[in-house]
């Protein structure tokens, strides 16, 4: 299922928990590192350590992004992109797509 820019139910939702992987459920990200990009899709400066790969090999011919997927599963979850000046620790942008996500509110036991 394609879905388009500013249409995915995360990408403008602020809620404090974690992100996980809508295949598996292995934990992804943290709200804490969720930022408005202005995209249309959620935007991380980071993951939880070890749970996202890097496919350099499907990075695009300029390489200015790189396949990201779930650790655990190997379920796409978007791309991520380096360099382009945001305010964040990482100078990077993990641009995912809501589908692939799926969100547990801080309050919940995960």
């Amino acid at each position: 299922m394609h879905r388009y820019p500013g249409t995915g139910q995360y990408d403008k939702f602020s809620e404090e928990g974690v992100y996980s992987c809508a295949g598996c459920e292995t934990p992804l990200y943290k709200s804490t590192t969720k930022f408005n990009s202005g995209c249309g899709w959620p935007a991380f400066y980071e993951g939880l350590p070890g749970a996202i790969n890097r496919n350099v090999s499907e990075a695009d011919p300029d390489g200015m992004r790189v396949e990201i997927t779930c650790a655990a599963c190997g379920g796409h979850l978007g791309h991520v992109f380096k360099g382009e000046g945001f305010k964040t620790p990482t100078d990077e942008r993990h641009c995912v797509n809501s589908i692939s996500l799926k969100f547990s509110p801080a309050n919940s036991s995960m």
